[in-house]
């Protein structure tokens, strides 16, 4: 038997990067053209979010609450848990989030962004942005076709990442609660992706620890 220190991140790899990469292909060419729809759908919660008022922010989380509820049943459960036992567990978590937003932004009005925190308002947002519209052309930087490609609001990565900044903004503390979920598939999906040597990896890592340097730079600064 090998020893622990022996093994590497590739040797918990329950299917190969092939698999996973057709996956997502045969998952975009049924949904097709939802992942158009997603887009209009990202855009509209980046226009509400900059707003930072308290009815649109309720909107903006309503529509985020919707797009982990479609990942967890068309793509989790459905598809993922095909190729790894995990995404069922996940699915579940996704489904829970999605309850959470609803629960505390639209009912409870507590994720109402915060402008009042200097150049991280921006940033958040800005990165938010990018995730909803450029998350898709990694892909072509990997040397994959776009049919491989993850979008927001149909494929965990990116939405989990734009509302990890959505939510590293907001006004209260509850965020960290919130948060729990997105870090933790931020984790796994990262080492995932880190032993395919994937690019994603690298915005996946960067982005998740960008939502947690700002969420926590907030709260210093709420401190003081």
């Amino acid at each position: 038997m090998s020893e622990w220190w022996t093994y590497r991140l590739t040797s918990f790899l329950l299917f190969s990067p092939r698999t996973y990469r057709r996956l997502f292909e045969l998952y975009n060419l049924a949904i097709w053209p939802a992942q158009i729809v997603a887009l209009a759908v990202g855009l509209t919660v980046v226009a509400l979010l900059v707003r930072a008022q308290p009815r649109r922010s309720r909107v903006a989380f309503a529509l985020l609450a919707a797009c982990w509820t479609w990942v967890a049943w068309a793509f989790l459960d459905r598809r993922y848990a095909q190729i790894n036992w995990v995404a069922t567990d996940f699915a579940v978590a996704f489904a829970a989030e999605a309850a959470l937003l609803i629960v505390f932004a639209v009912v409870g009005n507590r994720l109402v962004p915060d402008r009042a925190v200097g150049l991280r308002f921006p940033i958040a947002m800005a990165l938010v942005a990018m995730t909803v519209v450029a998350y898709p052309v990694l892909a072509k930087l990997d040397g994959r076709t776009l049919a491989t490609a993850e979008t927001f609001g149909v494929t965990p990565d990116p939405t989990v990442l734009a509302t990890a900044l959505a939510l590293s903004v907001a006004r209260t503390q509850v965020r960290w609660l919130l948060l729990v979920v997105p870090l933790s598939w931020c984790a796994v999906t990262g080492a995932l992706l880190w032993a395919m040597h994937a690019v994603e990896a690298y915005v996946v890592t960067a982005v998740a620890l960008a939502a947690l340097a700002l969420a926590f730079r907030k709260h210093v600064a709420r401190v003081r």
